[in-house]
């Protein structure tokens, strides 16, 4: 499959090298130029490459979304409809600013980003896992109600089984919070199932408690 991944901090850049890894190919971008990532497509070998955004965009057939939430409406409108993007953005106050719609509980940030990108199949994901654990805690060898969690949330069915296909592939367990505005919410930070490290199986029965 082919993956685009906008952004290259540390979860953009671990979940390439996870990609890759996992026999996918790869097309990255950042905020500073093809040029800056040269180490990190050295390290990643022929399967990844180093573009422009609306390359990365027009390259994959899933999208994966790793910028600061206060800048997603700086993110391209075109090309996205009709594509499978995960979200794995989280949005803080401080360091983002207020946004009123989610501080009101009428929305969340991945609701806004979807209206954002007109047309996109959106699932939140990868947002309630702390970058170190994302490099080191997947394990193919586990079996699934063993492995540690990825949660993830939408509104597209397909799109969400894909992403958990790929998510199973690098060694995690996907377990599902509902569509975007109810499982969204609850992956935000501050949840009882943000930055927890859970298995499968202990997040179903977290899960069954707070739903």
């Amino acid at each position: 499959m082919k993956i685009g991944i906008i952004g290259a901090g540390h979860i953009g850049a671990n979940a390439a090298r996870l990609f890759v890894k996992a026999g996918h190919q790869v097309a990255i971008c950042n905020s500073r130029g093809p040029e800056s990532l040269d180490p990190l497509i050295e390290e990643l070998g022929d399967n990844a490459t180093a573009q422009l955004i609306d390359d990365v965009i027009s390259f994959g057939d899933v999208i994966f979304i790793s910028v600061p939430f206060g800048k997603y409406t700086e993110l391209p409108v075109n090309g996205f409809d009709g594509k499978i993007v995960i979200d794995s953005n989280n949005y803080y106050p401080e360091r983002d600013g207020a946004f009123p719609e989610i501080d009101e509980g009428k929305t969340t940030s991945s609701e806004l980003l979807e209206r954002h990108l007109g047309g996109a199949r959106l699932v939140k994901g990868f947002n309630t896992i702390w970058f170190e654990h994302l490099k080191s805690q997947g394990d193919t060898e586990l079996p699934l109600d063993g492995r540690r969690a990825i949660f993830i949330a939408g509104d597209d069915s397909g799109a969400k089984e894909v992403v958990a296909k790929l998510i199973e592939e690098i060694g995690f367990a996907a377990v599902d919070t509902g569509f975007l505005k109810d499982g969204g919410r609850l992956q935000q930070p501050g949840s009882p199932i943000y930055n927890q490290e859970l298995t499968a199986e202990a997040a179903s029965a977290v899960l069954s408690r707070t739903l």
